[in-house]
């Protein structure tokens, strides 16, 4: 084998990974039998060339042969891969375990670690519809991953599924927009910023009066914003919140109201008018008392950012299609893939804070 195949690339990557990967390679069921190639470093390489370096896996067996790395059959490749998801997800766990470490570093003008969460869709080979669905937690301003999750289509798009602590703010759209969530969110000790879907967050003035929107929104004109003290009750808790409201412009509140209608007619539904009128304005409900209302609106256009993520992941690493058949295969590669991600994560992170002599020290 030989050792000298893009050493200095390796070496800083290894550096990241767990030192005891040989032995969770055995923990976690990647190796099986006591014959074979048991180099659980080298078994990462090939993953890494197939999945991150987008080889197939004939041609991965081949370069590995060429570069000297190992002998090994495309089919070899396959099976170690098909039994790896167990051990990617170990790995990647360290890896945000120790690049949460790292976050905060950056200057930042909040007191809050922001946290944009959403999900995306990842489709198998020749699939009409939805197979996997990643979740994602990424923090501003570094854009790098602090949490994600693999599920099933039937995994639901929920606030439930994360863990959050005091101190972060967390920002997401309106497919966020439910009580249980945002009550998780502050259970937890965290503030939350979502964008507000009337259908399915009924809110109250305070004193549980019923809330009046109008008389303060009909008097907006372009530009202009307004915000009122709302709450709304969960599990018999009462819990408040700012609703924050800007007029759009008149071209973005057109394009508004015709997708709003065209909706409506593609689900044979008739929209209420008064949820027409509601397109033309953006209405932000947070539980942070002290930012500026023009604050809370120009934060939530850092939600725009996680979709930035989601593009480099589907369009640079090619997340958006799972070329994998089983499961146990396509969570395998789906794994490697965010492990990949993660890997160019530490790159960028580390990049801020170049060191001379090539690598860091912690």
């Amino acid at each position: 084998m030989a050792t000298d195949a893009l050493p200095d690339d390796w070496t800083i990557l290894r550096r990241w990974l767990p030192v005891d990967m040989q032995e969770r390679a055995w923990a976690d069921g990647f190796f099986q039998r006591s014959r074979g190639l048991h180099d659980a470093e080298l078994w990462l390489r090939l993953i890494l060339m197939h999945v991150g370096g987008g080889l197939s896996l004939k041609q991965t067996a081949v370069r590995a042969r060429e570069l000297g790395l190992a002998r090994i059959s495309s089919v070899a490749l396959f099976k170690r891969l098909r039994r790896s998801q167990r051990w990617l997800q170990g790995l990647t766990r360290h890896l945000l375990t120790v690049q949460q470490k790292k976050l905060g570093r950056f200057d930042w003008p909040y007191r809050y670690r922001l946290r944009i969460i959403d999900a995306s869709h990842i489709q198998e080979p020749g699939s009409t519809g939805t197979d996997w669905r990643l979740h994602y937690s990424i923090r501003l301003p570094e854009l790098t991953c602090d949490y994600f999750e693999l599920t099933d289509d039937q995994g639901g798009e929920k606030l439930g599924r994360y863990p959050f602590a005091a101190g972060e703010l967390v920002l997401v759209d309106r497919g966020y927009s439910h009580r249980a969530g945002v009550a998780h969110v502050l259970e937890s000790g965290a503030q939350v910023l979502v964008r507000w879907n009337p259908g399915l967050f009924p809110l109250r003035a305070p004193g549980g009066k019923a809330l009046e929107l109008w008389p303060k929104l009909r008097t907006l004109r372009e530009g202009q914003t307004a915000e009122q003290w709302v709450e709304f009750e969960w599990n018999t808790k009462t819990y408040r919140l700012r609703l924050c409201a800007v007029r759009k412009s008149q071209l973005a509140a057109q394009k508004a109201l015709k997708k709003a209608r065209r909706k409506a007619q593609k689900n044979g539904t008739q929209a209420q008018a008064e949820a027409l009128e509601l397109t033309g304005y953006v209405l932000i409900l947070t539980s942070e008392p002290t930012l500026p209302l023009e604050a809370v609106l120009e934060l939530y256009r850092g939600r725009w950012q996680v979709e930035l993520v989601f593009k480099r992941l589907k369009h640079l690493l090619e997340v958006g299609q799972v070329p994998k058949y089983d499961p146990a295969s396509a969570l395998a590669w789906m794994q490697a893939k965010i492990l990949t991600a993660l890997l160019v994560d530490r790159i960028l992170i580390e990049g801020k804070f170049f060191s001379p002599w090539g690598f860091t020290l912690r």
